[in-house]
């Protein structure tokens, strides 16, 4: 195969793909500006690796390179001191109006830990199965399996004080 054919194999993949993975990469990393840089990022990389990814599954493979980039992401910003910004609140508005569903969804998501935001999301968002998400993630299925249970869990007490909270 050529190197045109390749570059516009990749060019319509990018274009056919970039909505579904921006929308992943924003609800991995909880923010659409870092989601779209993650994307970008990712997307560089896998033009470096067409050839390969090209021959497997390139929807899955952009999957783990997003999963790993913010994973790589967060262990460095972790590693710094960051208390210039505090983190959003997941409380509704003080005005006492209620949240868009969506918007708490959204919320109560960013408010998980990273792994198991990146498990509600592949295994609910992306409808990967259980195997799928533990590939991606590089973990066990019974890991998946205790951090979706998890994270279900927080989800749902945290929606659940909101709408308790709000009139």
């Amino acid at each position: 195969m050529s190197r045109e054919t390749e570059d516009a194999a990749y060019a319509a993949f990018v274009e056919a793909a970039w909505y579904r993975h921006l929308r992943t990469a924003t609800l991995i990393t909880g923010d659409r500006h870092r989601a779209e840089e993650l994307l970008q990022d990712c997307l560089v990389k896998l033009y470096v690796r067409w050839r390969r990814a090209a021959t497997d599954d390139p929807h899955a493979y952009l999957r783990r390179m997003l999963v790993n980039g913010h994973v790589s992401w967060w262990r460095r910003r972790r590693r710094e001191l960051l208390a210039a910004d505090p983190p959003e609140s997941a409380a509704p508005h003080a005005d006492g109006h209620r949240l868009d569903p969506l918007d708490e969804l959204h919320r109560a998501l960013r408010a998980l830990p990273d792994r198991q935001r990146a498990v509600v999301v592949l295994r609910h968002v992306e409808d990967l199965s259980e195997k799928d998400t533990a590939a991606a993630l590089g973990c066990s299925i019974g890991t998946v399996k205790s951090q979706n249970a998890r994270a279900m869990a927080r989800l749902r007490t945290a929606l659940l004080q909101n709408q308790e909270a709000t009139p």
